[in-house]
């Protein structure tokens, strides 16, 4: 029996993102991958474990043989944009458990310059079969069904377009500071309801971009720490949990699965949520932040729109930093950005991000964070607690 090991990200990186036209999502895992490597300064050799999703019939097997990697150890979950938060605490398993020393997770997707080039990507044609079959004649596009819990919110709570607009505006100002991001020109609020209505309440800047790009994440054993050109961060802490796929069977449009996955982290990793320096949030659509600080405890339910009205989420005097590289809203969103989440949350523990950078009060930097993916139309999430060396 091995004794159970901490597990700790040694490197991650991005590939090229936001406008990539010359490459394919192959290239750009292969990109991250590399640079992530490279980040870590190890070696791909030491890698025995490989988690992808969201590309080719078996993603992990073509994935890890266009890398040149021959994995012990793999990981296909896919649960929509939970799914890296998901596979990060199944890598951390699997090193505590001694299944693998260096676990690898890479995405890729060239999601916007398909579009833009008329592309069929083999994108999953939801409700064509199964129980969703039956909300395929009422209209019920992925956007809709957002939309159509934020409403709820709106309703049960009396939340304001203007509150969930903030959300927009503050991302767009964490972005301002971000180099990398696609979009970095400040908002107000008048400028978000301005815009044309793509799923009431919502217009376009309550939605997230359309990108290219791809990111990786390494994990390892404990021991191998040492060799690593950079600081641990440790993975203090994981939950994860599904809710729903047909909207009918979700008991409460205002409640998401991270109501269940954070408490679960948070109790694993021994920590509370005022504890927390800073939170990397799914944010496909201004709603996703809201709910999801509600459900991991940052407010009360129903507290959501007046905790993010006084500027509490931007990395320039904010409370809680909330998705300090500008988010899927204004930095990019290539089809499934949980493994962006984790990439920013890192490069912060580590002291790394230059404007943008996140500080304490007292001025040192952060030591505590958290980031929770939301998969589907909140059907699934995965939170992980993370904390510096």
């Amino acid at each position: 029996m091995v004794a159970r090991r901490k597990a700790a990200v040694v490197g991650v990186a991005l590939s090229d993102c936001g406008r990539v036209d010359d490459a394919t999502p192959y290239a750009l895992h292969a990109q991250a991958a590399r640079r992530a490597l490279a980040d870590a300064g190890l070696d791909r050799s030491l890698v025995d474990g490989f988690a992808s999703a969201g590309l080719g019939t078996l993603a992990p097997v073509e994935v890890a043989e266009y890398l040149g990697l021959r994995p012990s150890w793999v990981d296909s979950t896919s649960v929509g944009g939970s799914t890296w938060e998901v596979m990060a605490a199944h890598a951390a398993d699997a090193i505590a458990a001694g299944h693998a020393r260096a676990v690898l997770l890479v995405y890729g997707s060239t999601a916007r310059a398909d579009v833009r080039a008329g592309r069929r990507t083999g994108t999953l044609s939801f409700g064509t079969r199964g129980p969703l079959q039956f909300e395929v004649p009422y209209g019920h596009t992925l956007i809709a069904k957002y939309a159509m819990a934020a409403r709820r919110h709106m309703i049960e709570y009396g939340t304001t377009i203007e509150q969930l607009a903030q959300v927009a505006v503050q991302a767009r100002a964490n972005a301002a500071l971000n180099p990398e991001a696609m979009f970095r020109t400040p908002i107000t609020v008048d400028e978000v309801l301005a815009g044309p209505v793509i799923a009431d309440p919502f217009t376009k800047l309550h939605c997230c971009v359309r990108s290219d790009g791809g990111a990786a994440v390494l994990l390892v054993a404990q021991e191998y720490v040492p060799d690593c050109r950079t600081a641990p961060v440790w993975v203090l802490g994981s939950g994860e949990s599904v809710s729903h796929a047909a909207m009918s069977e979700w008991p409460d449009f205002t409640v998401s699965p991270a109501a269940v996955s954070g408490r679960l982290a948070f109790e694993r990793a021994g920590v509370r949520p005022s504890e927390i320096d800073f939170a990397e949030l799914y944010d496909a659509f201004t709603y996703m932040t809201l709910v999801t600080l509600e459900d991991l405890g940052f407010c009360g339910k129903g507290e959501g729109g007046a905790f993010v009205e006084k500027g509490r989420l931007r990395v320039a005097g904010g409370e809680l930093p909330v998705n300090t590289d500008g988010g899927g809203l204004s930095a990019q969103h290539p089809g499934m950005r949980g493994l962006f989440l984790l990439v920013e949350a890192v490069r912060q523990l580590r002291g790394e991000c230059g404007e943008r950078q996140v500080r304490r009060s007292d001025g040192t930097l952060p030591r505590l964070a958290v980031a929770s993916g939301t998969g589907g139309w909140f059907c699934s999430s995965g939170t992980v607690v993370l904390g510096a060396g």
